[in-house]
């Protein structure tokens, strides 16, 4: 951008400068010589295009390409003067209006110093050109990366006791509250149903038997009596017999 504009001052201003008395002689403005064409409407146009060139191109070969015009551009500013010395009278560029401060800052405004900014900052273009950046390293690899990826996926076998997802899956139910049915050729195998494991049969418990003592005899005889048990009923006295 900022070669843009530094074409556009070189080049206004050797045009319109006379308006202001801030030129090179002819004194005049619009006034087109060979002088002022090749020394600073050329140079002008190059640093304008090449400054364009660097705006617009998104390829880095074109981009430093519009950056070495610019750079030959402000060159020719700075030694452009110095060389036409070599060249006829006719061709030359007038000597600068105005008294000696003036004229130093027309030499510096309008040639020597204009080229010599101009250089600068299409070298600084051309620097930061030659170097990959970190974001320019991620968008090239993310790019090659994009192009080595297949573009159509390829479908994976689908076992044959599988059935086809698009098949499987069903829709989902309306609104109305009609649950879709799937047609029998299209529903999803059952799995073959497994026997209930039978019950563990446990064995009943045995009944706990009781073993009742036997029945001591309520009255034994007395000395001289029989050794059996008497097991005839006892009877008070005064009950009868």
């Amino acid at each position: 951008m900022i070669l843009v504009l530094l074409g556009l001052w070189g080049g206004l201003a050797a045009l319109a400068g006379p308006y202001f008395h801030f030129a090179f002689a002819p004194d005049k403005a619009w006034s087109f010589t060979s002088g002022r064409v090749w020394l600073e409407i050329l140079p002008a146009c190059a640093l304008l295009v090449g400054g364009l060139i660097l705006l617009v191109s998104a390829n880095r070969a074109t981009a430093a390409a519009g950056a070495w015009i610019a750079a030959l551009g402000g060159a020719w500013y700075v030694v452009g003067g110095p060389l036409s010395m070599l060249w006829s009278a006719a061709d030359r560029l007038g000597p600068p209006v105005g008294g000696t401060t003036r004229q130093v800052v027309e030499q510096i405004a309008l040639l020597t110093g204009l080229g010599v900014v101009a250089v600068f900052f299409a070298a600084v273009a051309l620097g930061r050109l030659a170097v990959v950046g970190v974001k320019d390293a991620r968008l090239a690899e993310r790019e090659a990366y994009v192009e080595e990826a297949p573009t159509v996926e390829e479908r994976r076998p689908v076992p044959e006791d599988r059935p086809d997802p698009i098949h499987a899956t069903q829709p989902f139910p309306r609104r109305t509250g009609r649950v879709p049915v799937t047609p029998p050729e299209q529903a999803a195998p059952r799995p073959p149903e497994q026997a209930a494991p039978r019950p563990v049969e446990q064995a009943a418990p045995r009944p706990v038997e009781h073993t009742v003592p036997p029945a001591e005899p309520s009255d034994r005889r007395v000395a001289g009596g029989p050794a059996n048990d008497d097991t005839r009923t006892f009877r008070r006295p005064g009950e009868g017999v």
